[in-house]
């Protein structure tokens, strides 16, 4: 049975039925009423197992994999009462990973030597980046989609909607919003210029290719200098997005005073992002963490104004969120103290306790959930 909503179908499936790159449609729970697969989840070989030996029957999946393609099982169960809608929300999802792919294709076509063609990125870009911003809290889940292998094209798409929604919190019009996003989705371009063996490495770089690998802020400049559509400030910021305020970022090494508003944007943007994602020699850590490290820095590397514009977005959209704490429980935020996003009050589901996570040292949020 299918169930309509908008642009996006829910299947309700046998568990024999799934392949990986299934998206889940809902919590997955087991006869004790505990979550084994969280709603949203990227199902992979090893998950698949898991959903067998909890002898899991039946779950319910987007129609649409992580890789944009559609999910076409052989069998579908039949319902009387759908227990679950898709909502717009989801069609941001689907929308999403189309752009995704789309990215993709792109750039393997600056790969092969074709010049970046503004007008069809804005077709593909804007009308996502629209809805991101009629629906934020979209931003909080976006990085769960981020497989190893396509980080690269993930990367660049919520880069980009991220350093809009950062811009947005700003006050920056809306034009210049929208040159910031198409900033941040440009922002590694010129990473289609690095040698194909060093962008799909599963360990981590040498220095001889971490120094290859930098060139990308160069190449990617130089594919975008000449759009004469795009502000001098977007082209600085592909460019700059790995400086930092102190000196200490590459590849130029210039300092605060030499770097455009729209790079101090956009490097916020790429290193929460880089960070709270799987990549192909790093694993994800909580957005949360990332933050604090972030914050950390913003007295030397970032930005302060950006930092607090990622810290009001992050409390903004995660208030009410569910989270998974590092001692495994599932809690719910209910209170940020100002000057202190990354330790929020939280509500144990189980038990109703209310515990600071500003008091509670060895204890932190592992993940949000949706």
């Amino acid at each position: 049975m299918l169930y309509k909503g908008g642009e996006k179908d829910v299947l309700l499936v046998k568990t024999a039925q799934l392949q990986e790159g299934c998206i889940l449609a809902e919590d997955v729970v087991g006869k004790s009423n505990r979550v084994i697969v969280p709603k949203n989840t990227v199902l992979n070989a090893k998950l698949l197992i898991v959903l067998q030996k909890f002898l899991v029957d039946q779950v319910r999946v987007q129609s649409v994999l992580v890789d944009g393609g559609t999910f076409r099982p052989s069998e579908i169960v039949q319902e009387d009462v759908p227990k679950t809608k898709a909502t717009d929300n989801k069609d941001i999802l689907t929308l999403y990973l189309e752009v995704v792919q789309q990215y993709k294709q792109m750039f393997q076509g600056w790969q092969a030597g074709l010049p970046v063609d503004i007008g069809k990125v804005r077709k593909m870009f804007m009308p996502l980046f629209e809805k991101v911003l009629e629906s934020e809290k979209e931003l909080l889940f976006f990085h769960h989609y981020s497989t190893k292998s396509e980080y690269l094209f993930h990367h660049a798409v919520t880069v980009g909607l991220l350093s809009g929604a950062l811009a947005k919190r700003m006050q920056y019009t809306k034009g210049d919003c929208c040159q910031i996003a198409i900033a941040g989705l440009l922002s590694d371009c010129g990473m289609a210029k690095v040698d194909p063996k060093i962008l799909h490495k599963s360990a981590a770089l040498t220095p001889m290719e971490y120094k290859d690998m930098r060139q990308h802020t160069v190449y990617g400049y130089k594919m975008v200098q000449k759009i004469t559509a795009l502000q001098e400030g977007v082209k600085l910021a592909v460019l700059q997005h790995h400086e930092r305020n102190d000196g200490s970022g590459y590849l130029l090494s210039v300092q605060e005073e030499k770097i455009h508003p729209y790079s101090k944007i956009v490097a916020v943007a790429d290193v929460y992002h880089a960070m709270i994602s799987e990549r192909p020699y790093r694993n994800k850590q909580s957005p949360f963490k990332v933050f604090e490290q972030i914050h950390k820095d913003c007295f030397g590397k970032f930005d302060l104004s950006v930092v607090q514009a990622l810290a009001s977005l992050l409390m903004t959209l995660s208030l009410g969120a569910k989270v998974k704490l590092s001692n495994k429980q599932i809690g719910e935020i209910i209170f940020f103290e100002q000057d202190l996003p990354m330790c929020p009050v939280i509500k144990i589901i189980d038990t109703n306790q209310i515990i600071s996570l500003k008091h509670e040292k060895d204890l932190c949020i592992e993940e949000i959930i949706k």
